[in-house]
């Protein structure tokens, strides 16, 4: 199969260097390039890519605002985002915006192939160095509790669905591989996020593997 992507970069320099990176692969294809946001949207609509690949600190315009901008316009292109920026505060943003993933310039190239890879088959990927940075994150105001504390609200189906949100499934695979309705996948999903104080499946996910999870017993 083949991926098709749009990259949106304001560094003419890092688009032509991603462009023949990801094109030398033979089944990755750039559809388009641009350094413009105003572009992007455009060029989204033309090609109705897999993914688009986005630069976080773009001109005049962040990525982020880019990224409600297009989905204002009702445009559902997943997104990844690709920045050199490993700030907290930006990861955080940037999951609560629904991004599909969020990778840095500074990762070996084959890693981040290997991300959009695994971003176009439907997973969420964080960059490994950006993952630790969510510990803080992911239960706000829990104060002094344990991990075990916020494990212990979970039934044992919702640990099971925890622990396949940790492999980036979707909730249609979840629910294939569970043999229960993906309406009931969705039903637990909010319960977990509720039950820890999370916002996203993709805080779900990193705190699942930051915590370890396992169907049946603690952490």
């Amino acid at each position: 199969m083949t991926i098709r992507l749009v990259l949106a970069d304001d560094h003419g320099l890092c688009r032509r260097g991603l462009t023949e990176l990801l094109e030398a692969r033979g089944d990755i294809q750039v559809l388009g390039n641009t350094g413009n946001p105003d572009e992007v949207a455009k060029l989204l609509r033309e090609h109705r890519p897999d993914l688009a690949i986005v630069d976080l600190r773009m001109q005049p315009i962040d990525g982020l605002t880019l990224l409600a901008r297009l989905r204002a316009e009702g445009i559902d292109t997943p997104v990844v985002i690709l920045t050199m920026s490993d700030s907290q505060d930006d990861l955080a943003r940037a999951l609560r915006a629904g991004v599909r993933g969020y990778l840095l310039k500074d990762m070996d190239p084959d890693d981040v192939i290997d991300a959009i890879y695994r971003t176009a088959r439907g997973e969420v990927v964080v960059a490994p160095t950006m993952a630790v940075k969510l510990v803080d994150l992911l239960v706000p105001g829990k104060g002094g509790a344990t991990r075990a504390d916020y494990m212990r609200t979970l039934t044992e189906r919702e640990r099971e669905i925890l622990q396949h949100l940790s492999s980036g499934k979707s909730n249609k695979a979840i629910a294939l591989a569970l043999n229960i309705s993906h309406e009931t996948v969705k039903l637990h999903v909010r319960h977990i996020l509720a039950k820890l104080g999370l916002t996203s499946r993709v805080e779900a996910a990193v705190f699942a593997v930051q915590h370890r999870v396992e169907a049946g017993g603690q952490p």
